[in-house]
């Protein structure tokens, strides 16, 4: 990320020009303790001064100044996760704070933009407070829709879209949700099939297949979420639900959901909830086990391949929403005591699958 520094270009470009201060305070029309004071930071240029001082160096008066209106997409990654580890350490306001200072820096860096309404969002998840849950999200969706009215990227309109769409469920608008989406779906056609295959013509092979891995890899997790999402719609049909389990399941061993860090982690405490409800206490405590094994193997933090997604850590690397990885601090704090300390669970405290359970979620926590 840069920042305003007339002095430093000032400095340069005269020695890149070869000229000396002399000769730059005789041209532009000012003593040569006034050039020396720019270069040295003492004193800046008056705004009338900055066009012909652009001109005489022959770049724009934004390059004069050191500004840069644009994030790189490293530099907006590097920063989400710092404010993100600071979530563990700093106060809430102050990190917010922070936040909103960068957007109005860099108001027109619509990635940036989107990273940030996808981090006020998450932030106030955190929080756990409601009213601050609310307020962000509000903040976030006015990002989103900037986005979606004034980025001529089609994939920046379309992800800040579908992130107003997130925004309006947290705020409990879902008819606005159906109108940003539609009604219905649309037939989706992997447009990867047609990239990999003009790099195969170009001969590119490994190009094509990478293209293909990063399309089945964001179907797989999206199948994956919609599974999960479709639990709870079929929880009063026990025969369905065990059938949804039993493939939702096979599709996390086949694809080793786990290793690829799906956001929908902890969709074990979902089915142990169900499980519980109907009295099933050992299925419940077998999801619970598979749970805690995932928060004690540190299972979280950005999405990354593995032995079979092995060429997508460079289109992962250039995603435009930053994935930056979660404190593990934070989240197996936040996962254990979901199972720790609700009262849901009260009915199993004296099990003994279960005290082994929450003694290596707390070994998670502290450890």
């Amino acid at each position: 990320m840069k920042e305003i520094n007339i002095a430093k270009t000032i400095t340069s470009k005269r020695k890149e020009k070869g000229v000396t201060q002399e000769e730059l305070s005789s041209h532009i029309g000012v003593s040569i303790a006034a050039v020396s004071k720019w270069e040295t930071g003492q004193s800046y240029p008056d705004i009338l001064l900055l066009p012909q001082l652009a001109a005489y160096f022959n770049i724009s008066i934004d390059d004069l100044m050191g500004y840069e209106p644009q994030m790189e997409k490293k530099d907006i990654a590097k920063l989400y996760l710092k404010l993100y580890e600071e979530l563990n350490c700093k106060p809430f306001d102050e990190i917010i704070a922070e936040c909103r200072e960068v957007v109005k820096k860099y108001y027109s860096c619509f990635p940036l933009l989107l990273n940030m309404g996808d981090f006020l969002i998450n932030a106030g998840a955190i929080n756990g407070d409601d009213d601050i849950f609310h307020a962000l999200a509000k903040e976030a969706k006015a990002l989103f829709v900037r986005v979606k009215a004034e980025s001529e990227n089609a994939e920046l309109v379309n992800m800040a879209l579908y992130k107003e769409a997130i925004c309006a469920t947290i705020l409990g608008e879902p008819t606005e949700v159906i109108n940003l989406l539609g009604r219905t779906t649309v037939d989706i056609k992997p447009h990867e099939t047609l990239i990999a295959g003009a790099y195969q013509q170009l001969e590119q092979k490994e190009e094509a297949e990478a293209i293909l891995q990063a399309g089945i890899y964001q179907h797989i997790l999206s199948a994956f979420e919609l599974l999960v999402t479709y639990m709870a719609y079929c929880e009063g049909d026990s025969e369905r639900y065990d059938e949804l389990v039993k493939r939702t399941l096979s599709l996390a061993e086949v694809f080793n959901i786990n290793e690829l860090r799906s956001p929908q982690i902890g969709f074990h405490v979902i089915i142990a909830q169900e499980y519980l409800e109907r009295q099933d206490t050992e299925r419940a405590l077998d999801m619970l086990e598979r749970y805690a094994e995932t928060v004690t193997k540190n299972m979280f933090g950005s999405p990354r391949g593995d032995r079979f997604f092995n060429l997508i850590d460079d289109w992962l690397s250039e995603s435009i929403i930053a994935t930056p990885k979660t404190p593990n601090k934070a989240v197996n704090e936040m996962l254990a005591i979901e199972v720790l300390g609700q009262s849901f669970w009260d009915s199993l405290r004296d099990e003994p699958r279960f005290m082994s359970i929450v003694k290596r979620l707390e070994g998670s926590v502290t450890g």
